[in-house]
């Protein structure tokens, strides 16, 4: 299973360097179109996206079947997605983690989990993330075993604890608050979200401008991912800020999401259609992922 987790590998080999993108739209023509860019992963996006239970299962088996790691973001605090045989305490972490299993059970190869405020939170996630006796997450989904290659069910049970990654993102001032905590669990890459964290520290990204304090949230969550041996991952709106954040030494980059690349192109195709350049030049330049002020459009 680990060597057909094609993130999981690349985050520990060499300089642990990988690419990804965002897909929010359904469709599984969709999900290869993505798969066959040449990213390492695709973050199928149940937050944010136009995508449901039976939807990210197909846009799972469809990324997998390109060779390309799917991970699955999952959506928080949303009563429905309590499972009829889980803890009911009124407890919105609880109602998280327990869709999460539905996200491993379609086969994702890992799972990013939004709105983390504390180390608790992400011992509470890693106990639905692993199979007894690390953790309490139910077996028996005759899905996920094709997503590794031929793998059987037994095998899938045995291996799936180690061969799959728990990403917590980073985007709340708690979790920052608490980030040193939160680095020691178990948990396999701290995902930094700077649209969320800009908002909840009070320096939100307006018009593609990042203040100093913003920075630097960003440097001392990855200063403590380094300090306790976990990879860093940040979302990126342009190939040249994911650039800029491998530079950094930044392990698991975000290029472009389909909601900022489909209108963007389609946008700059029509304006030069109809013959102005300078048009054209100035378009991009307003709408330019550089410049946006949320993390898929103006």
């Amino acid at each position: 299973m680990q060597a057909a987790n094609r993130l999981q590998k690349a985050l520990r080999t060499g300089s642990g360097l990988t690419f990804g993108a965002w897909q929010m739209l359904p469709g599984t023509n969709h999900s290869r179109t993505i798969a066959r860019c040449g990213f390492d992963w695709i973050c199928v996006d149940t937050e944010h996206g136009n995508i449901d239970d039976a939807a990210m299962h197909e846009a799972v088996a469809a990324i997998a079947g390109c060779g390309v790691s799917p991970v699955v973001r999952i959506p928080a605090n949303e009563g429905w997605m309590v499972k009829s045989n889980v803890d009911t305490r009124d407890d919105s972490i609880w109602r998280l983690i327990e869709f999460h299993e539905g996200a491993l059970d379609s086969g994702a190869h890992g799972i990013i989990v939004p709105l983390i405020y504390t180390a608790d939170d992400t011992i509470k996630l890693l106990k639905s993330a692993k199979f007894p006796p690390q953790g309490q997450r139910g077996f028996g989904s005759p899905f996920p075993m094709e997503r590794f290659g031929i793998q059987t069910t037994t095998e899938y049970l045995h291996q799936a604890n180690d061969a799959l990654l728990t990403i917590v993102q980073i985007e709340t001032k708690e979790a920052l608050q608490n980030i040193d905590a939160i680095a020691q669990t178990a948990v396999d890459c701290l995902f930094i979200g700077p649209f969320d964290l800009g908002n909840n520290i009070g320096h939100p990204i307006i018009d593609g401008k990042m203040d100093d304090e913003l920075h630097e949230a960003i440097a001392a969550i990855q200063r403590s991912a380094k300090e306790h041996n976990k990879s860093t991952g940040i979302y990126c709106t342009s190939g040249d800020q994911a650039r800029h954040y491998a530079d950094q030494g930044f392990h698991m980059i975000s290029v472009a999401a389909d909601m900022i690349a489909l209108p963007a192109f389609l946008t700059s195709a029509l304006t030069s259609a109809k013959g102005s350049y300078v048009h054209s030049a100035l378009n991009i330049a307003k709408g330019a992922a550089a410049k946006m002020t949320g993390p898929y459009g103006r």
